[in-house]
């Protein structure tokens, strides 16, 4: 595959909000399904662009996924602190998947995280059942920090995201 990494444009919001939208809900990772309050945010790539930098994989100007960027502290983190960047909502469509997009946008993350001045290390959440994700992040040097495990809805006591890191 002959993959572009670059920023999305805001023709393509509705897209890769329904690519994002459709990854989650075919791997069964939303409790509530069509009905789960996290589905609003997975399509809302304005809001996410509005913060952070959304990236998008293309082939012969087709969307493949994409990914959001948090260069630091801000609206758009859920556990970067100082000296931090973090990588959220990365989505493949299943047609790419097994092409190495996934891996494409975690390494154009890393590169801008590079590119931030202070910027130190990388983080980020998953679920516990993106196997596919984590062995991404494994492979790119992320390691396990339990220590920062948390619950995006904390009366659900089950849904415990565990967390990566990549010192730069």
């Amino acid at each position: 595959m002959d993959i572009v990494i670059r920023q999305v444009e805001a023709g393509e919001y509705e897209a890769l909000g329904e690519i994002t939208a459709q990854a989650y809900l075919r791997d069964g990772l939303l409790d509530f399904g069509e009905d789960d309050f996290y589905l609003g945010e997975l399509r809302d790539v304005a809001k996410r662009a509005a913060s952070a930098e959304v990236l998008v994989a293309v082939e012969h100007a087709r969307l493949l996924g994409g990914v959001t960027f948090v260069p630091g502290v801000g609206p758009m983190a859920d556990i970067a602190g100082p000296g931090e960047a973090e990588i959220r909502m990365l989505a493949v469509a299943h047609t790419g998947r097994g092409h190495g997009v996934g891996e494409a946008l975690v390494r154009a993350c890393l590169d801008r995280a590079r590119s931030v001045p202070g910027c130190g290390r990388v983080v980020l959440s998953t679920q516990r059942s993106m196997h596919a994700a984590h062995r991404i992040y494994e492979r790119l040097g992320f390691t396990r920090t339990p220590e920062r495990g948390w619950s995006p809805v904390p009366h659900l006591t089950d849904l415990v995201l565990l967390t990566y890191e990549l010192t730069l």
